[in-house]
């Protein structure tokens, strides 16, 4: 079972990385959390899917007065997104023309929500950025909901204020997301192994 999980992990991973890559070519609005890290980007002299990957351990670190555990899954996703978004980029030109950026926009979000699924089916460990959420409604108590707007609000008005990109894919990808990995998670879910019991444990001779 190990295997089939790191398999559809890193699968996961990289497709989202792809999938980020995509919807920064077709340059019509990019995730809260994105727009942060273009706007940073920018500044810093970094490539794109190498400043995810510092930001995803910079966050990772945060993890430690929170008292979250990292799983193999959180660690992949610090090395493999970043690195996937900037391959993509490499061998994905620019678009030209409205309807085939709104065409690849589309698609990207389709493709982030297949990949959300089978990285999080895998159940090998939350990325830094949804540890970070979990975390901080663990110890404050607050609702999932209010976390989560509250962090994806902030890092979306920092990036667009260093010069990130807002548009109607900002909005598509805000609604859309939670209904794309909602319809995709269970057919990637694999469910943890049941403990043995009087009827299922083995038999010694």
């Amino acid at each position: 079972m190990m295997p089939r999980r790191l398999i559809q992990l890193m699968l996961g991973l990289t497709l989202y990385g792809a999938s980020m890559a995509l919807m920064l070519r077709a340059t019509l609005g990019l995730d809260p959390w994105d727009v942060f890290h273009q706007g940073l980007a920018s500044r810093v002299g970094l490539s794109f899917g190498m400043l995810v990957n510092v930001v995803g351990a910079l966050v990772l670190l945060l993890w430690i007065p929170l008292r979250q555990k990292p799983g193999i899954g959180t660690i992949a996703n610090v090395l493999t997104i970043g690195t996937s978004v900037d391959l993509t980029m490499m061998v994905v030109p620019e678009i030209h023309g409205l309807p085939l950026r709104v065409g690849v926009l589309l698609l990207s979000i389709v493709l982030n929500g297949i990949a959300g699924g089978l990285f999080i089916g895998a159940g090998l460990g939350p990325g830094p950025r949804d540890g970070l959420m979990t975390g901080l409604v663990r110890r404050t108590g607050w609702s999932i909901r209010l976390v989560r707007t509250g962090i994806e609000l902030s890092v979306l008005a920092i990036g667009w204020l260093m010069g990130g990109t807002v548009g109607v894919g900002t909005v598509l990808y805000a609604f859309a997301i939670g209904p794309l990995v909602q319809v995709f998670l269970p057919l990637f879910l694999i469910a943890p192994a049941a403990p043995a019991t009087a009827e299922t444990a083995p038999v010694n001779p």
